[in-house]
């Protein structure tokens, strides 16, 4: 009983690294992309084009080594499926991706990651506005801090200013409605296949999208050495090992174990902007930001509760 007990504690404290690690590789994704984005030779079509496409490939190549064969194509017999796909990776990853760069080159990589990171907000708010979800008493608590806790974070203390640029705060906005949309589409193509193969093939039709628009092998942009790490690192980062890790978390602990490790992301992108990209944080911005998360955290814990 005993032996069961600690095998138990061990598997679930695998599963946390596994998904502690996961966060924290994104976090250091979001900093690397600052570097990316505020390179005015990187075109956000062309970058997200090139994200997609390089990561769909590997992941692709990944499930064929990983997962049964003739699971490979399955998504694509049914149409139903097959749109949702589309729509996924239109409007899921696709447009969060794009959002995303541009609240980073508006702004800075700190803001936009924690603006995205009000996904599950209006994954709530989509849910009361569209399926007629009753609007319980932790979800106003929660919409309330998080309005609050933004308000700190985009003024600094200022009040009759934003420390970013207004578009740049419409662009992290944007960017936490499409990861909300990333979130939401894609469930019941996870409940039916495995997760690898939607990401995968999302990614790969995401590059086809962004192709149709700017083909990344036409006029390529001129990239420095600096540059092209950057970009394969957000490629191998965020796109490939963050998720394995977070696929992998997955078999091991439970969702509101998960949901605890996401406030590693935002944290430790603003910790390495401080450190590494001359970014000046102060008080009122650090308390914003931990509002931010606590929103976040209490209502993701809520919902994990009475799921």
């Amino acid at each position: 009983m005993e032996e069961s007990k600690s095998l138990a504690k061990k598997t679930l404290r695998k599963g946390f690294l596994l998904a502690f690690t996961a966060s924290m590789v994104w976090g250091v994704s979001g900093a690397v992309q600052q570097i990316v984005a505020k390179d005015a030779n990187i075109p956000a079509m062309w970058f997200v084009g090139t994200r997609t496409t390089i990561a769909g490939v590997i992941l692709l190549v990944i499930s064929l080594f990983v997962l049964p064969k003739k699971e490979f194509f399955s998504i694509f017999k049914s149409w139903k499926d097959t749109l949702t796909l589309i729509a996924f990776s239109a409007f899921g990853l696709f447009a969060n991706m794009y959002t995303f760069f541009y609240a980073i080159q508006t702004g800075n990589s700190s803001t936009a990651t924690i603006l995205q990171y009000l996904s599950p907000l209006f994954v709530m708010v989509g849910a009361v506005l569209f399926t007629h979800k009753k609007v319980l008493r932790i979800d106003v608590i929660s919409f309330a801090l998080a309005l609050l806790g933004v308000f700190l974070l985009i003024t600094r203390g200022d009040f009759g200013h934003l420390s970013i640029p207004f578009v740049s705060v419409l662009w992290g906005i944007g960017s936490g409605i499409t990861a909300a949309l990333y979130i939401v589409i894609p469930q019941r193509l996870i409940a039916r296949h495995n997760g690898l193969l939607v990401t995968g093939w999302g990614m790969l039709v995401a590059g086809l999208i962004s192709n149709c628009f700017t083909p990344i092998w036409i006029n390529p942009p001129h990239l420095s050495t600096k540059s092209i790490l950057g970009v394969g690192a957000v490629i191998l980062l965020s796109n490939v090992i963050a998720f394995l890790l977070m696929v992998f978390s997955t078999k091991y602990t439970t969702a509101a174990t998960i949901s605890i490790t996401d406030a590693v992301q935002p944290f430790t992108t603003l910790v390495l902007s401080v450190i590494f990209l001359a970014y000046s944080v102060n008080f009122v911005e650090i308390i914003g930001s931990i509002i931010v998360v606590f929103a976040i955290y209490i209502l993701n814990r809520y919902d994990t509760n009475t799921n």
